[in-house]
């Protein structure tokens, strides 16, 4: 059940791409950097608020938690779902993230709370499937909700598995809590989303403002001093939202870096090819949708072998073999990929080696931070690792919206998409190379940090 929940949440990410541009389509006189904050404007709340959440259903209580995130989001859900316009649209999916924050950490600790030590293992990798299902179904079922009922639709199929999910939750599920756990103070999260969001805003209008306008410096650069004042107010916190000490473990470090670079890229690639089937080859929604459908469905048949793989031989070499896959198929698509429409010749090999590079990297970045924390600090390990991907999808969002720009011509968008493809190589090999810094061994603290209360421990994919 509370899979269930958690499946739905990261379904509705990955349709929504597949709607956007439908989304367009239904209110043409918004430009699509302002439709990208349906997008960005979810992932921010939803990653600020991950850990904080984490550790306010600890202390209230993981059933209590879990069932007033299922409904926060089913509310967010139905508001979005009948939103007017964009902008109330922004403000629905703000809500919608405030669920899916709560709701998610609290649905492993009751998984956790409700099978015995042996079993664990199982039920925390089913519980991490549900990202690789969701991935593998999420283009193709998007895709078709939206072409044979329109973007809506796409928000409103949560309301009958969210209440499945409260009703059934409400008399199956056991409470547990625990007392001892310190809130985080409320600044830190109002600060590390103000960063997040100028600096997006800043990428994000940077095509038509033009990088030297003052509204694009301006935004940046208070991002900027938000996100140094974050850092600043972390480090003197007795409850911070992110613990910085984490970042002294050097396979936590390293591995948080790249999965921040690989989240950007990651999204770019995803949302690239939506808008490249259907803007420039001129694809249908369900077309695109089925069209992508290969890249996902490779990842989910592989990604559990690249899981023992690693158990073998380590994550790292995993990782950058993963990262150049990636880059590869980055190249492939800069080389091939035009006006001329020859799907399995110039877009098959390359979506195939992306979904090869994601199968490699995505659970291997969850587990090889995991894996580097202490036991008692594996919740907000995981929440902050959950988090950093969060962030790098919002600058995958913000940086695919800039590239594209609003082109006046057809040469002048295959232009833009070249770009995107361009990221795709520098964020694989940036994987690559943050891996590199990788190392085998137990996980250490200095001897002056203190350790804190587990909230909820990130599973390994």
């Amino acid at each position: 059940m509370a899979s269930l929940a958690v499946l739905t949440v990261f379904l509705d990410t990955t349709a929504l791409f597949v709607a956007f541009p439908d989304l367009v389509a239904s209110f043409p006189e918004v430009s699509t950097a302002q439709l990208s904050w349906v997008l960005n404007a979810y992932t921010i709340v939803f990653a600020a608020l991950l850990v904080p959440a984490g550790k306010v259903a600890d202390r209230l209580g993981h059933k209590r938690a879990f069932l007033t995130g299922v409904v926060v989001f089913m509310v967010g859900s139905l508001l979005s779902g009948l939103a007017p316009h964009p902008s109330v649209l922004i403000a629905t999916r703000i809500v919608q993230a405030v669920g899916a924050a709560v709701l998610l950490p609290a649905s492993l600790a009751l998984i956790l709370r409700a099978f015995p030590r042996e079993r664990l293992p199982v039920a925390v990798a089913i519980w991490g499937a549900t990202g690789a299902v969701a991935a593998a179904l999420g283009p193709t079922l998007g895709a078709m909700v939206v072409e044979w009922a329109g973007w809506r639709w796409v928000f409103y199929l949560n309301l009958p598995v969210g209440a499945y999910a409260v009703l059934a939750g409400s008399r199956v599920l056991a409470e547990s809590k625990d007392e001892a756990t310190k809130l985080p103070a409320p600044s830190g999260v109002v600060l590390i989303a103000g960063a997040a969001a100028l600096l997006s805003f800043g990428v994000v209008h940077s095509e038509s403002w033009g990088w030297g306008d003052a509204r694009t410096v301006s935004s940046l650069a208070l991002g900027s001093v938000a996100l140094g004042l974050f850092i600043l107010s972390q480090r003197q916190s007795t409850a911070p939202v992110l613990d910085l000490e984490l970042f002294a473990i050097r396979n936590f470090a390293w591995g948080n870096a790249a999965a921040l670079a690989f989240g950007v890229v990651f999204i770019a690639m995803f949302f690239g090819s939506i808008l490249f089937l259907t803007d420039v080859w001129k694809w249908s929604i369900l077309a695109a949708g089925f069209g992508i459908a290969p890249g996902p469905l490779l990842v989910a048949v592989l990604a559990p072998q690249m899981g023992r793989l690693a158990a073998r031989f380590g994550q790292r070499p995993l990782l950058m073999i993963g990262g150049a896959f990636f880059a590869a198929g980055g190249v492939l698509r800069l080389l091939m990929l035009g006006p001329d429409v020859d799907y399995v010749v110039d877009y098959l090999p390359s979506m195939l080696l992306t979904g090869i590079g994601v199968a490699m990297c995505l659970p291997q970045l969850s587990s090889v931070t995991a894996q580097a924390l202490p036991p008692d600090r594996l919740g907000v390990g995981g929440a902050t690792n959950q988090a950093v991907r969060q962030f790098g999808g919002t600058f995958g969002v913000a940086l695919t919206v800039a590239f594209l720009g609003q082109p006046s011509s057809l040469d002048a968008l295959v232009t833009g998409f070249d770009r995107i493809w361009i990221l795709l190589v520098v964020g694989g090999l940036a994987t690559t190379a943050l891996s590199a810094g990788l190392r085998t061994g137990q996980a250490t603290l200095p001897s002056h940090t203190t350790p804190q209360a587990k909230t909820h421990p990130e599973p390994s994919a």
